[in-house]
């Protein structure tokens, strides 16, 4: 059975392991996934992220990231953008989170991006996530 959308369930899975307190979630691996695990990595919201060819169409792997205290780093992530309902945000329009203690990531004609990326290459796209 085919997924409705592949992005919500990435999201899904590192909230949820991150309640479970688990080292890593793996999950189905496409390009969009990897460069979203890399930017999280280049935040420090995660500890990093592997890429295996098992399965029909590989599999991604994001290690979580903890405190000393065992706290977990990401203590939300929300999707924004849905498959019925796009959001998209022109330069001036890209919201802070958290009054900029969170991240937002955006899909641009740039690649995808943070929202502080965006805001200093001049571009906008469309608002994928929120990370804080």
């Amino acid at each position: 059975m085919s997924m409705s959308d592949p992005l919500a369930d990435m999201l899904t899975r590192i909230r949820n392991g991150v309640m479970a307190k688990f080292d890593s979630v793996d999950m189905p691996r496409s390009n969009t996934k990897i460069n979203i695990a890399k930017v999280l990595e280049e935040e420090g919201y995660i500890r990093g992220y592997h890429v295996s060819d098992e399965g029909p169409q590989g599999t991604l792997s994001i290690d979580l990231k903890y405190g000393s205290d065992s706290t977990p780093v990401i203590t939300g992530i929300k999707r924004v953008s849905k498959p019925g309902l796009r959001k998209y945000a022109k330069v001036g329009n890209i919201p802070k989170v958290l009054n900029g203690l969170g991240v937002a990531i955006l899909s641009s004609s740039k690649g995808i991006i943070t929202d502080r990326t965006a805001r200093a290459s001049n571009v906008g796209g469309e608002i994928l996530c929120e990370v804080w």
